[in-house]
Order: structure tokens, then C-alpha cells, then sequence
């Protein structure tokens, strides 16, 4: 049986413009999308590491974030605009790095780049891109990053950088939470590999082949990673890819304060905290529960971005009132692709710069400066 298809055409406009007026939260894309995908694509994207128990345990801690909001406050306009290492932004908000869009729709992250940019949002591309950096980098109207995997062979990663840097890209975002990929028991049971169609256009084919070969009962993404990611990569390796770029370097994956102190130490201009989606570390500590504890550690030294299970506009209120500079949207971004494509993430993104305007106004702060972290409580 084949692991993959490709996916199905979308219709007309009128049909996908009906679609998209039916859909009234961000988590009402899940289904169409499922249902337009086939089942070991969306296994790919949907999945989990482990017991697949992470998940609901972020959703759970985000869940545990209780508003106190404030009366009587003028609140007739209310801007969410935001600013994130220089770049003007029309919501704190930006697409979380993930591999290979062209899995949901033909035209990728060039529709999901554009998408992004239309709606003043950031777009942070993989380096498992399914397009290529000029491409991307065209599409995108809004700021645009590049995410990084620290790879054994180091060339591959220096002539990345060189063409981030001429393409335009604002900043590197190297993800430290992944050594290994963690087991995912979705695509070991569907010994999911890419299909011929999608590839990593921005590295060598060389590197990305096993990514495509099937084998019984093991992941193909797993094997890749395992004979390409460099394990052995410490804090002291960071001043070697800062001498390649003078592009301004994030850290994704951060969950501990410790970690924190050590990447403003070691010089960073942002740092992510996240679980990778609930795909590597089975059994961490949420997301949102890290937050607090890394915002103090870092006292404003370095921007403070944060994703994990978001899907409304309310929670991305609270991860900004418990002090993150901007919140990721990850699987979500996806599903608006899948649906109706570059309209469908547009549609989306809209959706969610609405609803946390209205939770602006509602909780009393009409701007993203009078957030704080009076503004919650969080229950035990």
C-alpha cells in the first residue's frame, strides 16, 4: 500500500471561499483538513512522540491560564501590532517552523509564506523546506526566518546561511531540542517516507535520500535524522555558527530557565519555547508552564517567542501576559493550507488577529504594552 498521495485538487474559488465561511475557529480546520489528506500524511502531521500524551497535557496547562480582566478601560481602539527583532508585525504572531507544506497543497510555503505576509504575521521556514529559500523569500510580503537543524556535514548548513542571508531572511532560528528525532509510532506503523513529489529542494538530494525509502515498520523521517543530525553539538558549538551569519540567531526549544541563561550568555537574539509540537521529548513540561519561569530568568535580555497547541486568539493573549514577546502557530497553519491553500492560511490568520483583538478589548488592554502579568492567574 503506498504511504502517501497527492493531495486532491481544491475546487473552485467559489467552492473554497464557501468553505472557508463556514469555518468560524481555528480548530474547525481540523477535520476538512484530515479528510482532504491521505491517512499516513496526516499520521505525519498530526502525530505525536511517545504515548502521545503531551498533547493534552499543554492543552491542559494552557487551559489552567485564567483571565482577570480589567473594566472600564477605553478600549474603543485596540492595535495588537507588535514589533520581534526589528520587523513590524500586525499581530505577535508567526507560522512555526514545519517541514515539507507541499504535502498539504502544490504550491507550499510559497502560498504559506504569502499568506503570512498578506496578514502581517512572521513566517519562519524549515530548513525541510518543499520549496526553495528564493522562492519563499519572493513570496513572503512580511518578515521571513529561517530554521535550522544542526547537520553533520557543516558545508550543507554554511551554504543555507549564505543563501538566507541573499534571499532576505531576518534571522536564524536553530532548533536544539532535537539530536535525535524522538520515536513517532504513527509513522513507524505506516513506515511512513516521503513521496516522490515532495522533497527537500534546499539541500543536496544526497543528504535527504533515506527520507524517501520505505521500510517496514520504521519511520523514514527517523532514519534520515539519525544518519544526518549531529548529536555531539554543545553550547561552546554556537560561537561557530555565529562567525558564519550576521544574521541575528533564535534558539527553539528551550524549556528551563538554566537554558535560558545560557543562550542570552551565549549571546542570542531570541529564544523559543517550545515542545516541538509534542514530538520529541515525551513526558516534558509544557510549553506555557515553562514560560514564567524563563521570561524572569531572562529579564527582557532577548526576545521571548512560545508556541504549543495554540488555537484561539485567547490563548495567544495569555502567552503574552505571561511575558512572551510572540506566540507560534504550528499544525493549524497546515490545516488552513490543506483546506483552500494560500486562502485558506489567510483565512485563518485572520480569524485569530480577530479574536485576540476582541480578548484585547475585552480583558481591557487595548494594547499589547498594558499586557501583563496581572492579567492572569494561573489555577493548580
Amino acid at each position: 500500500m503506498p504511504t502517501t498521495g497527492r493531495v486532491p485538487a481544491q475546487g473552485s474559488e467559489h467552492a473554497r471561499e464557501q468553505t472557508l465561511a463556514r469555518l468560524l475557529t481555528v480548530a474547525e480546520y481540523e477535520e476538512p483538513a484530515r479528510a482532504r489528506l491521505p491517512a499516513p500524511v496526516w499520521d505525519f502531521l498530526a502525530g505525536a512522540s511517545g504515548s502521545e500524551a503531551l498533547p493534552r497535557a499543554v492543552r491542559q496547562a494552557l487551559d489552567r491560564v485564567r483571565l482577570r480582566p480589567s473594566v472600564l478601560v477605553d478600549v474603543d481602539q485596540v492595535d495588537p501590532g507588535a514589533e520581534l527583532l526589528g520587523a513590524e508585525l500586525a499581530m505577535p504572531v508567526g507560522i512555526a517552523p514545519m517541514a515539507y507544506h507541499r504535502l498539504c497543497d502544490p504550491q507550499g510555503e510559497v502560498a504559506t509564506a504569502r499568506a503570512a505576509g498578506a496578514r502581517g504575521a512572521l513566517f519562519i521556514a524549515s530548513m525541510f523546506a518543499s520549496r526553495t529559500l528564493e522562492e519563499i523569500a519572493a513570496a513572503g510580503s512580511g518578515p521571513c526566518w529561517l530554521q535550522l537543524y544542526w547537520l553533520r556535514r557543516r558545508e550543507a548548513l554554511i551554504q543555507l546561511i549564505a543563501r538566507a542571508e541573499a534571499a532576505g531572511f531576518g534571522a536564524l532560528v536553530l532548533t536544539v531540542d532535537a539530536p535525535r528525532v524522538a520515536r513517532r509510532l504513527r509513522d513507524d506503523r505506516n513506515a511512513f517516507a516521503l513521496p516522490e513529489h515532495v522533497h527537500a529542494v534546499n539541500l543536496d538530494p544526497e543528504l535527504m535520500t533515506a527520507s524517501h525509502v520505505r521500510q517496514d515498520g520504521r519511520s523514514a523521517i527517523v532514519r534520515h535524522a539519525r544518519e544526518q543530525f549531529d548529536a555531539s553539538v554543545t553550547w561552546s558549538d554556537l560561537g561557530w555558527l555565529r562567525r558564519q551569519t550576521s544574521l541575528p540567531l533564535v534558539l527553539k526549544g528551550i524549556l528551563t530557565s538554566e537554558d535560558a541563561r545560557r543562550a542570552v550568555d551565549a549571546g542570542v537574539a531570541g529564544i523559543v519555547v517550545s515542545n516541538h509540537g509534542s514530538r520529541q521529548l515525551d513526558g516534558a513540561i509544557p510549553a506555557v508552564t515553562a514560560l514564567p519561569e524563563i521570561t524572569a530568568a531572562v529579564r527582557g535580555r532577548c526576545a521571548v517567542l512560545v508556541d504549543g497547541e495554540l488555537r484561539t486568539g485567547v490563548d495567544v493573549l495569555k502567552m503574552l501576559a505571561l511575558g512572551a514577546d510572540a506566540a507560534l502557530l504550528g499544525r493549524p497553519a497546515l490545516w488552513g493550507l490543506a483546506v483552500a491553500g494560500e486562502a485558506g492560511v489567510s483565512a485563518l490568520l485572520a480569524l485569530l488577529r480577530e479574536e485576540l483583538t476582541e480578548a484585547m478589548a475585552l480583558a481591557g488592554r487595548p494594547r499589547l504594552r498594558d499586557v501583563d502579568r496581572g492579567l492572569v492567574r494561573v489555577l493548580t
